[in-house]
């Protein structure tokens, strides 16, 4: 479902290719009226990224973010909506996972060096710029020295979890990020859940953890896997959210803001569970 909603973008605070100034402006050209910026382990973004949206007033920024959990055998992503993101112990936490971010992808490319595949580190740094460098960056840094065409082409031999240079990083429980979320506010929502092992069972265990919604409406999701998320966002009284998961990384199939989203009922009913969470947390 496409419209004026997406609520899953990245910039250049973690792994996309533009910064939160140019995302704002190309959402804002694209008609986009509510949108949030969702960066991994991060809202670095989120300060400038508010400063250009003053250009813009029919455009309304919902503070998200996107954290990296794991589970034995498979990584599972937790999107947090209308966070209060200046909370101090929380931009902690975010500050060790992106330390770890780095360590995880200089082993990477000392991994990649090892299996003939040489890079710098250098430069996947400046490729990253002043985000928190990740696998993306690693690919782009591939693409350029010719070892792949496109940078998702990286990810299934190499970057990928079961890759040959894979590398582990700081681990969150999806439960714990389920409760950090709620901790400052936020609406914790599961990321693209058909990427996920044993869908029904995982979500029914986050649900009675907290979980309070689930991308439904995702850019690459066909309509069948589309229905069936619906049913059972449905059958777990789960708020239906989605967007397009923008990068920009360059990859044939991108998809761009505003090619999937959910319809304007999401955004209320995420602004009611957040308020919902202010009001339940202690003062």
């Amino acid at each position: 479902m496409a419209g004026e909603i997406d609520l899953h973008l990245h910039t250049t605070a973690s792994d996309g290719r533009l910064s939160p100034s140019e995302l704002v402006r190309l959402v804002a050209e694209q008609g986009l009226k509510q949108v949030s910026i969702s960066d991994h382990d991060s809202t670095e973004g989120l300060a400038e990224a508010y400063e250009e949206a003053k250009n813009f007033p029919d455009l309304r920024i919902i503070p998200g973010i996107e954290l990296s959990t794991d589970v034995p055998g498979d990584e599972i992503h937790m999107l947090g909506y209308f966070i209060q993101y200046g909370d101090i112990e929380f931009q902690e936490i975010l500050t060790r996972f992106r330390t770890g971010r780095l360590d995880r992808a200089k082993e990477m490319v000392e991994k990649l060096a090892t299996l003939g595949i040489v890079l710098s580190w250098e430069r996947v740094q400046e490729i990253a710029g002043d985000g928190s460098v990740g696998r993306p960056h690693i690919a782009l840094a591939m693409v350029e020295q010719g070892y792949c065409k496109e940078p998702k082409d990286a990810f299934p031999e190499y970057l990928g979890r079961n890759g040959l240079a894979y590398a582990e990083r700081p681990k969150m429980t999806p439960t714990e990020g389920v409760e950090m979320l709620r901790k400052v506010g936020g609406v914790p929502v599961l990321a693209h859940p058909a990427y996920m092992n044993e869908l029904e069972p995982n979500i029914a265990a986050l649900k009675e953890a907290g979980l309070m919604g689930m991308e439904v409406y995702y850019a690459k999701f066909d309509a069948d896997t589309v229905e069936q998320l619906r049913n059972l966002a449905d059958k777990y009284d789960l708020i239906p959210c989605g967007g397009s998961d923008f990068h920009g990384l360059g990859n044939a199939d991108d998809s761009l803001p505003g090619s999937a989203g959910p319809p304007p009922s999401t955004v209320e009913q995420l602004e009611e569970a957040a308020e919902f969470i202010t009001r339940s947390n202690p003062a």
